[in-house]
């Protein structure tokens, strides 16, 4: 299976440079997984395609605010710092620009000395692990002086900070949104719940390796990179009992789908665990547990519309992203929804 078989055609400007004023007033694909047919709805008629006994399986990962400009303390350099994964010890794993001005022994400094870190050691892929020093609260420190490391393809200043977390974030560490997740409201998951469905939160920490591009030709030679999930008890049984009193399992973005299939047996039930995952889903990967997903439009050759072409089938996945072209869809993070069903 090669990379180019994901590939599609996207003018630039159908990329969302803003997020909508109403998170649920976004478009909304709905793609038949078995027939290939395609409907056009607003996000919030959802609610319509939910069943009673349905569980659906939201992402309350929370974005910090991860992205640190700073400067090397010899030089007074500008070096920019991008959060990945916390160790021990204030210990971070971190993205640097440029990465050849941060040596092990580099010092860096962040908003005139309120924070500062020590480049310890060059790891994977050229990040670099960071041991920080502060007095006070890191997480108030990085509220106070980290930016929301918005992709790079969104060029536009964000206003609101709380725009690139769903209203359901509760457990801070994503350096990266699931994005699915924007478009639900407070009411909407009300509304929903009134319905009959269970709603079930887990936890993945979306780290950058999801958005990675794929750079080998061969798509089962890609290594994803690893990222912490937990589940707990109560989710656990939303989703067991979906599945045994014949409810659909529909996950809300591409993590809360790897979150479930990384930890059900091979019967697809689950427990309550946490741990590490480097689920990689491309065409071909049996699906244990979801029955149906929500999710924004992804990059071309990206690892996470392999993830849905594995649900929906390749082709039927790129007639959607071809027809949403077509119709004028926004793409990517603060675009249009795709729910696939």
């Amino acid at each position: 299976m090669k990379r180019q078989d994901f590939y599609y055609e996207l003018p630039q400007e159908l990329i969302a440079q803003d997020p909508l004023e109403d998170r649920s007033s976004s478009r909304l694909l709905v793609l038949d997984k078995k027939t290939g047919d395609i409907q056009h709805h607003i996000f919030r008629e959802i609610v319509n395609y939910l069943n009673p006994g349905d569980c659906l399986v939201i992402n309350d990962t929370k974005v910090i605010p991860a992205r640190l400009i700073g400067a090397k303390e010899e030089t007074g350099a500008k070096i920019e710092v991008l959060l990945l994964k916390r160790g021990q010890n204030d210990v971070w794993e971190t993205l640097v620009k440029p990465g050849r001005k941060a040596k092990p022994g580099t010092r860096i400094s962040f908003g005139d000395g309120l924070l500062k870190g020590e480049v310890i050691d060059v790891v994977d892929e050229g990040n670099r692990l960071i041991r920080f020093e502060y007095e006070g609260i890191f997480e108030e420190i990085l509220d106070r002086l980290g930016q929301m490391p918005l992709p790079p393809y969104i060029t536009h200043q964000l206003r609101d900070k709380d725009r690139y977390n769903t209203v359901y974030a509760a457990h801070s560490g994503s350096a990266a949104a699931p994005t699915a997740g924007l478009h639900f409201t407070p009411e909407l998951l009300e509304e929903i719940g009134r319905k009959g469905v269970d709603i079930a939160r887990v936890t993945l920490h979306v780290g950058l390796g999801t958005f990675r591009p794929v750079k080998v030709e061969e798509v089962e030679n890609h290594h994803m990179h690893s990222e912490f999930y937990m589940i707990d008890e109560e989710a656990a049984e939303k989703i067991n009992r979906a599945k045994e009193q014949g409810g659909r399992v529909i996950c809300v973005g591409t993590t809360s789908c790897r979150t479930v299939e990384s930890a059900a047996d091979e019967e697809g039930r689950l427990k309550a665990c946490s741990g590490w995952t480097e689920i990689f889903i491309y065409p071909g990967y049996q699906f244990k547990v979801l029955d149906g997903l929500i999710t924004n439009f992804h990059l071309p050759e990206s690892t996470l519309i392999m993830l849905v072409s594995a649900l929906a089938g390749r082709e039927h996945v790129l007639d959607a992203y071809e027809e949403a072209v077509k119709e004028r869809y926004r793409f990517f993070s603060f675009g249009d929804a795709m729910l696939v069903i």
